[in-house]
């Protein structure tokens, strides 16, 4: 079978299109399962440009989706023929957070799924939404269920709260359409003037260009007439931190996701202690709560905003597009 193995010095141009063996069969408690479709997270492109080490030979994506090919032993939760999608974290079932970290993460301390087939443990899985093709599915592994987990789980958001989302890549267009789902108004932010006229017709109220108005915080602070943001999907980090503070509201939440806009950096910690201000950072969630997400999804028939799809063998083209920065929602993979 064919799969794509990062060869060292890692590197989008050492992404290496190979052949390997088939696994076999499975053993009690596992499946088989034939990977249809994968997508790029930044977790992904980090791994590839070398900025978390991977041994010679991974094989990397943490997000993948097909059908189930074999059970074994013990297995009743899933039949031959069954569409699945990938868990993020395999061995974090349910509860808090445990201090395995990425130990077991698929394309990082694991092999991922930029592969034909895997043989896994059954919980590795779970069932893929109906109606979804495979692609589809293979967006909620890391991006979908991000969202979900800052909104839902951890910020319980409810209907006539404001939620602020950062940016058009997966994990804000996933917090838009949660929030639209759950009765929220949404204010969202980019630096450009194109893609927040598609937001628009997504649902967002409200748009804020942070290039032409730098000090967005406070221009959200207006917009909800000074009472501030409920929810606030932090994707930049340190750089844009002070403005989600200045944008919330007094006991509001902010779920931090990522670090686009800087690793470290001063925090105005009196503002945040003065607004009792929630600050968690969320780093994707466990397969109860991917389950979780599942159900809603369909109940509610929402369908994940996909950019481009790409095959396998030019996934490096995929990470160049990701690169740069001109997509919109999801960049797929088939395979």
């Amino acid at each position: 079978m064919k799969a794509i193995r990062l060869r060292h010095p890692a590197g989008i141009d050492n992404l290496k299109y190979e052949d390997m063996a088939e696994p076999g069969a499975p053993g009690p408690g596992q499946i088989k399962v034939r990977i249809r479709a994968s997508s790029l997270n930044y977790h992904d492109y980090i791994v590839v440009v070398g900025g978390i080490p991977t041994p010679d030979g991974r094989i990397p994506m943490s997000d993948g989706a097909g059908e189930v090919l074999a059970v074994g032993e013990g297995v009743s939760e899933f039949r031959p023929g069954d569409l699945v999608v990938s868990t993020f974290f395999p061995t974090w079932l349910d509860g808090k957070p445990n201090m395995a970290g990425f130990a077991g993460v698929p394309g990082d301390g694991a092999d991922g799924y930029a592969v034909e087939e895997v043989v896994a443990p059954a919980t590795s899985f779970t069932h893929a939404p109906f109606g979804y093709s495979h692609a589809e599915a293979a967006t909620l592994t890391c991006a979908g269920l991000t969202a979900w987990r800052a909104l839902v789980p951890e910020g319980q958001v409810k209907a006539g709260d404001v939620v602020l989302v950062q940016g058009t890549g997966g994990v804000s267009i996933f917090a838009l359409q949660f929030a639209k789902m759950m009765g929220a108004t949404v204010i969202a932010t980019s630096s450009s003037d194109e893609k927040l006229a598609r937001l628009a017709a997504m649902g967002a109220d409200h748009l804020i260009n942070y290039k032409a108005t730098p000090n967005w915080g406070a221009e959200a602070l207006k917009l909800t007439h000074g009472r501030g943001v409920d929810h606030i999907v932090e994707i930049g980090g340190a750089g844009t931190m002070p403005e989600s503070i200045t944008a919330c509201a007094v006991g509001g939440h902010i779920s931090l996701i990522g670090v686009l806009a800087g690793y470290a950096g001063p925090v105005p910690t009196v503002q945040l202690m003065a607004k009792q201000i929630r600050l968690i950072g969320i780093t994707v969630g466990t397969r109860r709560q991917q389950q979780d997400m599942i159900r809603a999804i369909n109940q509610n028939g929402l369908r994940p905003v996909i950019d481009s799809h790409f095959p396998l063998a030019e996934l490096g083209a995929a990470f160049r597009h990701q690169e740069s920065a001109k997509h919109f929602g999801k960049i797929c993979v088939e395979i």
